[in-house]
Formats: structure tokens, C-alpha cells, sequence
């Protein structure tokens, strides 16, 4: 598609702004800031985990068509200190991100949370929902432009900090030589820089999934499969110590299993490693200047920890801790870790220190 329709509904949100027809974000559901009625179809509350206050949710439809969901959330206390835009990991959805939602309030931060395409409440990209597939991590990274063109720079109150996780980690990273007049600074948990307890290196792991993708069976599980009916027991999990935190994100995948997805296809893990290989390159690395916190699970299973810490002793804008004991999903941790995430979070957002040249 090209920049003509975009120009137009650009100028057709001016105008109806203008004009008082639409509150905010042409795509945004018709409702007046700081009402909840009708969100419901877009965002859902589930028992333990409702709605956050000052809620705005809405669909963006992105230069290739697909539609992208996403929620903005005014702050709830003063002195007010900009947004933080959230990009989570693979399978996640705006749901999980509530609790971590009223937190950034309390502090007097706004947030906007949007599902990564082919997951959450965007659209899919292959015929069975169940297959968590994407081409290349390009599509992400352009994504979370079009959504900064859209909806946080016109909607949302600056200055702006970026919060990811994950594969969402691994985006902001992508991103982060364009968003340098964008974004003030970045906090990484948990970053997918390298799986974790590979018997394969990650470049052999990208040979055998792109021989995979050019045989024409990149959209083939690699893996794991299918969702299982029943969520894995607590005991066997691997992302969080914290059992109230853990049945809360299943209670929602329950109640809203179109949320959720399956295993990676042979397509995402090829454009995973493709994405990680690139922080290889000195020169890509040295493009980074937005001042940027690593925050690692000293016991992840999902991703490698020391492959991250090698990648944060390259960035020269970059920190990194450590937090011993704590599992991959480090926002949805027990207490006794998540509350060492914050504090983490607390002494570098907002800052006031400038891009590092």
C-alpha cells in the first residue's frame, strides 16, 4: 500500500479533530477519554486482572493491511512525566501488561501496550491463528513506527521511554538507531538475544530454518505445536516463581483463547536469528545512542543471560543488572524480584541525561 491512503487518513483525523467528530485517533473506538463502556469488545478484563483507568484502545492498520490492536492509558498521578510505550514478548497480549500499566501510572507515566502482529488481539498472518509466524522482524520494527507516527506522537503526552520484553527486546533494539529523536530511554527485560540452552549455535539454527523457509515450509511448526488444551501446570513452568501472577495470565488465555497462540513457526525462528545476528555488527551497534537499561533473569530458561551480557558490554549507551534467581517474565515475577525491576526502573526513567554521541 502506498503513502497516498496514509496521507489521507492523516488529513481525515486533522479534520475531524478539528471539528470535534472523533475524541482522538481516527481508529480509536468512539468514546470520550476516561470512559470504559464498549472497550470490552477491544480489550478484555478477567477475573483478577480488570480494565486499568483512562483507557483508550483502538486497531491501526498498518501500511501492508494488517490491523494492529493497541490500548493508551492516561496517567493517574501528578507531577505528570510522559509515556511509556510497552512492546511485549512472544504470545503476549495488552492483558498481561495491567499490573505494569497501574505502576507507570502511580509514577506519573502514561502508557501505550500493543499486541506484536500475528498475535494478541492483531491480525494473524497465516491461515491457522494457532502458528505464531512473522517473515521478518522488519515488519515489528516497522510497525512500532507507524504506531508512533499515528498514535503516540499525536496522542500521547511526551517525553517518550520505551518498556520491552522479550522478543519485544529485541525489536527495541532493531529500532533503536531510528528512534534516537523519538524515544529518551529504554528499559530491555529480559531480551531474546540468543535461546537459551541451544544444542545448535544460533547461526546453524538459522541454516536449518531457512533451508526450511526456502523449501517452502516456513510456516511449518518448529518447536512446539498447537496450544494444548490445558495450560501446563505451574510446577513445570518456566517463566515465573510467582503462582498468583501465573494462573492470572492463564485465567485470560481461558477466557480469551484468541488471544493466544501456539508454537513458532520455521519462519519466525529463521527471522529471529536473522534479527539477532544483526547486533553482531560493530557498526550496527555503534548506531545505538538512546541510553538503554538491560534488566536479565539470573535463571532464565527461555533466553540466554550471558549472551545478553555480552551484547550490553558492546553498547556504550547501555547498562545492564542482573537479578539472581528471577525467571524469564520478570514483570509477572514474584514480588521478591519484580520489586527489584522497579526499583531498576525508578533510578534510570525518567533521567535527564542526553543520548550518548
Amino acid at each position: 500500500m502506498g503513502a497516498g491512503p496514509h496521507r489521507m487518513r492523516a488529513g481525515l483525523r486533522f479534520f475531524c479533530r478539528r471539528f470535534a467528530f472523533f475524541p482522538r485517533s481516527f481508529n480509536e473506538a468512539l468514546l470520550c477519554e476516561g470512559t470504559q463502556a464498549g472497550m470490552s469488545e477491544i480489550v478484555f478484563a478477567t477475573e483478577g486482572n480488570p480494565l486499568p483507568d483512562r483507557m483508550v484502545a483502538g486497531r491501526l492498520t498498518m501500511r501492508d493491511g494488517k490491523s494492529i490492536r493497541y490500548a493508551r492509558f492516561a496517567a493517574g498521578s501528578r507531577p505528570l512525566k510522559g509515556t511509556v510505550v510497552i512492546i511485549p514478548g512472544r504470545n503476549e497480549s495488552i492483558e498481561k501488561y495491567f499490573e505494569t500499566v497501574r505502576d507507570l501510572s502511580a509514577r506519573g507515566l502514561g502508557s501505550l501496550v500493543f499486541d506484536l502482529r500475528g498475535q494478541g488481539g492483531s491480525d494473524r498472518l497465516l491461515r491457522d491463528p494457532e502458528r505464531g509466524h512473522v517473515a521478518s522482524f522488519d515488519d515489528y520494527v516497522a510497525d512500532l513506527e507507524e504506531v508512533f507516527d499515528e498514535v503516540v506522537l499525536p496522542d500521547c503526552r511526551g517525553p517518550y521511554y520505551l518498556l520491552a520484553h522479550s522478543t519485544g527486546a529485541l525489536v527495541a533494539l532493531l529500532a533503536a538507531p531510528t528512534l534516537i529523536n523519538r524515544v529518551r530511554r529504554m528499559v530491555l527485560t529480559s531480551p531474546l538475544i540468543a535461546f537459551a540452552r541451544l544444542p545448535v549455535s544460533m547461526k546453524t539454527l538459522r541454516r536449518v530454518t531457512g533451508l526450511l523457509y526456502r523449501l517452502g515450509l516456513g510456516s511449518r511448526y518448529f518447536g512446539g505445536g498447537p496450544r494444548k488444551s490445558d495450560p501446563a501446570p505451574f510446577s513445570t513452568n518456566k517463566l515465573t516463581t510467582d503462582h498468583a501472577r501465573y494462573e492470572r495470565n492463564q485465567s485470560i488465555y481461558r477466557e480469551h483463547p484468541e488471544l493466544g497462540i501456539g508454537g513458532p513457526t520455521a519462519a519466525w525462528i529463521h527471522a529471529a536469528c536473522v534479527a539477532s545476528e544483526r547486533l553482531d555488527d560493530p557498526d550496527f551497534i555503534g548506531r545505538i545512542h538512546i541510553p538503554l537499561l538491560i534488566i536479565a533473569a539470573g535463571a532464565d530458561e527461555v533466553v540466554s543471560t550471558p549472551a545478553t551480557e555480552r551484547l550490553a558490554s558492546r553498547i556504550r549507551a547501555g547498562s545492564i543488572i542482573t537479578i539472581d534467581g528471577a525467571r524469564h517474565e520478570l514483570l509477572q515475577e514474584a514480588d521478591l524480584y519484580r520489586e527489584q525491576v522497579l526499583a531498576a526502573f525508578d533510578a534510570f526513567v525518567p533521567g535527564t541525561d542526553l543520548a550518548v554521541t
